[in-house]
Parts: C-alpha cells; sequence; structure tokens
C-alpha cells in the first residue's frame, strides 16, 4: 500500500530518509526552511554526497513520487505519517539541543489546531534524540490540541555514510517504539517493503527505542576506543595490532566489524550521541564509565597522532594530508579528525597541503585561505616533508610510490588508517609511522 509521507528537515537523514520512502513507491513531501536548498533538491541534485542517492532522487522526481517545499502545513495536511528528521546538535555541555523538534513539533500542532485536525496522524522521531523526547514532543501535541489522538512514536535510524542509500532500503533492523497497537500496525505496514529479505521489524517502548540508538553508537565507539587503547600498548612492546584484530575478530562473540585502529572516530554521530548519552545518565545520577573511558580514549588518540607528527617534524614544517572528511565515501566533516589535526599543526606555523576526493568545498568553508588545496593527490605533495593519511579513501591504498618520491622532499608518511605494510613501506625506502605497528 503507498502512503502519504511528509519528511521534516532535508539533512542528511531526512534525504536519504525521503527518497527511501519514494523510492518503495509512497508519496512524500519533504519540507526544509532553506529555500536555496529546496530549489537545488527539486531540481534533482542531491545536497550531499552519497553514493547511489542521486540516481535515486531524479528518479523519484521523475515519477512524481517525491517533491520538496518550504511550505509546512501543506506537507503535514497531507501526509499521513509526518518524520521529524531534524538536527539534535550538542550545546557546549553536551546534552542534545532539541529546540528544532520542540519548535516544530509546535507549528505542527498549531497548523493542526488551526485545520481542527486532532487523529489519524502519526508523528515520528527519526532524528536522534535522549530519553524522553517523544514524551516532550507529545505534550505539545496535548496543550495545543484538545482530545487529540494523535500518537508521537520513536523510529530512530541506523545509517551508516556512506553506506546510507543501501542501509535505508535494505534495513538489518527496523525499531519502532510506541505502546499504540495502531501506529505499531501502520509503521509494521510502511516497513514491510523494505525488509523482504527476513530482517526484523522490532516493536519496543518508546524510552526503549529512543535509548537504542544512543546504545548502539556508544557500543560501536567503545570497540574503536578499546582497539585505539590497545594499538598505543602494541607500540611500545612490539606487537601488531593489525595481528591481533585478525585474530579477536574470527570469534564470533566480538566480530570483525568496528575493529580497524585509527586516528580516531569522528562525524556526526559518534561524538556527539557518546556525550548525549553520558549527559542523559549523569542527569539520572548515572554515571557510565565504559562510555566515558571510550570518548577520553578517542579525544588522546588524535591529539597522539599530532604529537607524534610534531615530535618527528618540529616547528614551521610544510605537509600533506590525505583525506578530510570523516570518513571515505562521504563530503561530511562533521568532527573530522583531520580538523582537529590541521589546527594543532597550524599553532606550530604549518603550511598544509589538502585533497580529498569530496569534502575540498566543504573544508573550505571552514578554513579558507588558511590551508591550500588540490584537485591531485599527487600535486599536493609537491615539496611536502611528510604525508599525513587521515581519511582511508579506496584511491589512497595503491599509490604511485614512485610519483610519491618524486614528489615528496622527505619521504617520510604519518599513517592515521594503516593503509600499507611496514615492512613493503621500509623497503621502498619510506620513514613509515602507522597506528599500533612497529
Amino acid at each position: 500500500m503507498s502512503y502519504n509521507i511528509a519528511v521534516i528537515g532535508t539533512g542528511y537523514v531526512g534525504l536519504v530518509t525521503g527518497t527511501s520512502f519514494a523510492t518503495n513507491g509512497n508519496n512524500v513531501i519533504c519540507v526544509d526552511i532553506d529555500e536555496n536548498k529546496i530549489s537545488t533538491l527539486s531540481s534533482g541534485k542531491s545536497t550531499i554526497y552519497e553514493p547511489g542517492l542521486e540516481y535515486y532522487l531524479k528518479q523519484s522526481i521523475t515519477e512524481k513520487r517525491i517533491k520538496f517545499t518550504t511550505n509546512l502545513a501543506e506537507a503535514v495536511l497531507n501526509s499521513q505519517f509526518v518524520f521529524l528528521c531534524l538536527p539534535t546538535p550538542p550545546n557546549e555541555d553536551g546534552s542534545a539541543d532539541l529546540h528544532h523538534v520542540l519548535e516544530t513539533a509546535s507549528d505542527i500542532a498549531n497548523i493542526f489546531k488551526k485545520n481542527n485536525i486532532k487523529d489519524n496522524k502519526i508523528i515520528i522521531n527519526k532524528s536522534t534524540v535522549p530519553v524522553g523526547t517523544a514524551e516532550k514532543v507529545k505534550n505539545i501535541f496535548n496543550e495545543i490540541l484538545d482530545d487529540n489522538k494523535i500518537n508521537v512514536v520513536s523510529n530512530p535510524e541506523f545509517l551508516r555514510e556512506g553506506y546510507a542509500v543501501e542501509d535505508a532500503l535494505k534495513p538489518e533492523r527496523v525499531v519502532i517504539g510506541t505502546d499504540d497497537e495502531n501506529a505499531a500496525k501502520l509503521l509494521k505496514d510502511l516497513y514491510v517493503p523494505f525488509v523482504r529479505s527476513g530482517n526484523p521489524i522490532i516493536i519496543l517502548d518508546v524510552k526503549s527505542a529512543e535509548l537504542t540508538k544512543y546504545a548502539a553508537n556508544s557500543f560501536l565507539a567503545m570497540k574503536i576506543s578499546f582497539m585505539n587503547d590497545l594499538s598505543n600498548y602494541c607500540e611500545k612492546i612490539g606487537a601488531d595490532i593489525e595481528k591481533i584484530r585478525l585474530g579477536i575478530g574470527t570469534d564470533s562473540r566480538i566480530g570483525k566489524r568496528f575493529l580497524f585502529p585509527g586516528i580516531g572516530f569522528g562525524g556526526s554521530c559518534f561524538p556527539k550521541d557518546v556525550r548525549a548519552l553520558i549527559y542523559s545518565a549523569q542527569e539520572s545520577g548515572v554515571e557510565l564509565k565504559l562510555v566515558k573511558a571510550a570518548q577520553e580514549v578517542n579525544n588522546n588518540q588524535i591529539a597522539r597522532f599530532s604529537k607524534k607528527v610534531l615530535n618527528k617534524l618540529g616547528e614551521n614544517k610544510k605537509i600533506a594530508i590525505w583525506g578530510l572528511s570523516f570518513k571515505p565515501n562521504t563530503d561530511d566533516i562533521r568532527e573530522a579528525p583531520a580538523f582537529k589535526v590541521i589546527n594543532e599543526l597550524l599553532k606550530h606555523n604549518y603550511t598544509i597541503n589538502v585533497y580529498d576526493p569530496e569534502a575540498i568545498e566543504n573544508t573550505k568553508s571552514v578554513y579558507g585561505d588558511k590551508i591550500n588545496y588540490f584537485q591531485n593527490q599527487y600535486d599536493c605533495l609537491e615539496g611536502c616533508e611528510a604525508l599525513l593519511i587521515i581519511t582511508e579513501w579506496s584511491i589512497f591504498r595503491n599509490p604511485d610510490y614512485n610519483l610519491m618520491s618524486e614528489k615528496l622532499k622527505s619521504k617520510i608518511i604519518f599513517d592515521g588508517r594503516n593503509l600499507f605494510e611496514p615492512k613493503e613501506m621500509n623497503n621502498l625506502g619510506f620513514e613509515y609511522y602507522c597506528i599500533g605497528r612497529n
């Protein structure tokens, strides 16, 4: 069955969510206050880089299953499902800033009041929000509308940047938080086409669904931080963290994923969600010691990498950086480890050349003319005393070592992602520094 769906917010989650629903035959109206963004999306051009997204976006526009507007009333009055895909950035204390979610909920409630809408609408929190947010949204509707039967549901997203289209169209699981049987049934019907291979649709109470997203991201962050913490010990004793990763990753109780040591995690989810979970737990009088340790290890790992560069090279050097986005296959620079390294090296009067396949324009908006930008990974190396590899884009895995040798002033590589074999690099004449390897 085809449903009418409103998606409020056309950021990363909203655009992928709206496009995936339209791709599966639903009628979708996406809303944003940014007129330029709406114009760009209406033309079929994606405002973010995500493999496959623009193809499905253009297809859905051509088949008139998706439209973009700044008119919130038009969207919510003509839709049975209203997905809130709004930003929840961290406050200075680590708590999630909910003002976008709550203000939009108030706007929708007032639209319903003006048009005498009291039921037959389901409001879905798709944004990552702390426990109790759905209750706050529901209270807004209760305060503004008399005797309303509007349901507020939690439906957290589990999208991996770089694989978001795949995750949206074929999710490993769908989590729905509601105590209303009718809302649960309707949402299950909406998601059935996405899980035809048999992946589960899990119905939870609202608070458990809200906490599930924070728990998932924090657990994955802890796995990464565990490996990074262990990598420091490996460097001291001469063990190889990559061999240890293979040794423990084959244990089904541990698993192979998120065991890659590196410079540290970044992005729009892990750092923010870890901070928010720590804050929410503290507000309840609970200290999440393991989660706090994961955060501390991550901060130290990025700082340790910068210190390694400074200890070797000293002040006033010219270096090249490959990789700016927080992970490959995205142009997202939010909480990018590369930026923390750049900030530290700029304090020591470094001249910095940078290259990234997708994130150059976003980086320019942050640094302007403070660093040098290149459209070719090898031109970026010209006259530099070292190369720093920060993001593990696939094009960096098999480079032209002869050309690198010609371009670099000094054949020094600091590899924050362990892309190469140390022995091979030494045989090629490179001074090679990586993570957790001798």
